[in-house]
């Protein structure tokens, strides 16, 4: 692990230098590629020279434990609880380095989650509307960034479909293990009877790469105009604003309308491009590197039913680490440090395995 840390401290000082290089500052792409590159390194330097200076630390405070006269019992004291709290934050350190490693390539900061509604009518987009708030609770718990993408109502309240991205430090390592099928189970506003009901939505979460991550080239794509549909008004009547961007070698289709201007539907859709582009390269990374890859957390497919939401027994279920927490109300509002942190957990736990199969 420190051999991996060292080279990335070696690099980080070779991007520090040509940040300063007139020839790279005067050249706006290179500069701007070079100075994500030094940001993203960042973080994962400062913790590691963390890490060093406690190691050192940790040594000089043993050494001193033991020339320390067992009679001055303050002294004796002060240092064993000094030493206690390096060797506690030099063990969560080292967890956090663990983790950098294990994340390689899936260490963003920003996502776009898709959520669409699946089997079950109007019930089916009242739920996924509830998705989107259940995460977007959560991410402003967070102080992260959320920002609408594209959405169609549901006639009854809800989205038959939303696309929104999140912004946070890390923020994919938590909604990475979101995607695939969500089903819920209760009794609609409209039911007469009492009978519990069975709805879908799906979620697909995608980190969201810039322009020098996936570079998706001009003669790549073919994009045309057309006017927006949804509800009436002058402005869906009258303007093209709307855009549908496909990406010829993939097949990739992307439509975005609910901007006002062209330009703005054009660079949303854009973005989600370029998402989807990078979660196929990362799928066919995956899949090459191990069969294993889908043994772990599920797949990430939107096939793939996760999770139900049982609200007769105020029962929240993960089908693939069956976890079952009876505090369904509290997570809907967005309270899912709980999930996450068992997903997170479970998920590193077969990462070591497989590293150290590797």
């Amino acid at each position: 692990m420190l051999a991996a840390f060292e080279s990335m401290v070696a690099r980080h000082k070779e991007l520090e230098f040509l940040l300063s290089d007139p020839t790279i500052v005067s050249d706006r792409l290179k500069f701007a590629s070079i100075a994500k590159e030094h940001g993203r390194l960042v973080k994962q330097v400062k913790p590691f020279e963390e890490f060093k200076k406690l190691e050192l630390d940790i040594v000089a405070a043993e050494e001193m434990l033991a020339l320390i006269d067992a009679k001055d019992a303050e002294m004796l004291t002060y240092t064993q609880n000094e030493l206690t709290e390096m060797v506690t934050r030099r063990d969560e350190l080292k967890i956090k380095l663990e983790d950098f490693l294990l994340a390689g390539d899936e260490n963003y900061d920003r996502l776009i989650v898709e959520i669409r509604a699946g089997t079950g009518g109007d019930e089916a987009a009242i739920f996924a509307g509830d998705l989107y708030s259940m995460y977007t609770y959560y991410a402003r718990s967070q102080g992260w960034k959320v920002e609408n993408i594209s959405f169609s109502n549901g006639e009854h309240g809800g989205y038959k479909d939303v696309i929104f991205s999140l912004e946070g430090d890390n923020a994919y390592q938590f909604l990475k293990f979101e995607s695939g099928g969500h089903r819920v189970q209760r009794v609609p506003a409209t039911e007469t009877q009492g009978r519990i009901h069975t709805s879908a939505a799906t979620v697909a979460v995608l980190p969201e790469p810039d322009d020098v991550q996936v570079e998706i080239r001009d003669e790549d794509i073919e994009w045309e105009r057309m006017r927006a549909g949804g509800a009436g008004g002058q402005h869906v009547n009258k303007t093209e604003s709307a855009v549908r961007i496909t990406h010829l070698p993939t097949g990739l289709e992307v439509k975005c309308q609910d901007q006002r201007s062209q330009h703005k539907n054009y660079e949303q859709a854009m973005r989600v491009l370029r998402s989807r582009v990078l979660e196929m390269m990362m799928k066919k990374a995956h899949d090459e590197r191990s069969a294993a890859r889908k043994e772990q957390i599920g797949s990430g497919d939107r096939s793939e039913r996760i999770r139900t939401y049982n609200f007769p027994q105020n029962r929240f279920t993960d089908h693939r680490i069956n976890l079952n927490i009876y505090r369904l109300d509290a997570i809907m509002l967005g309270e899912l440090g709980d999930v996450f942190k068992a997903l997170r957990e479970q998920d590193r736990k077969i990462r070591l395995q497989q590293a150290k199969l590797t």
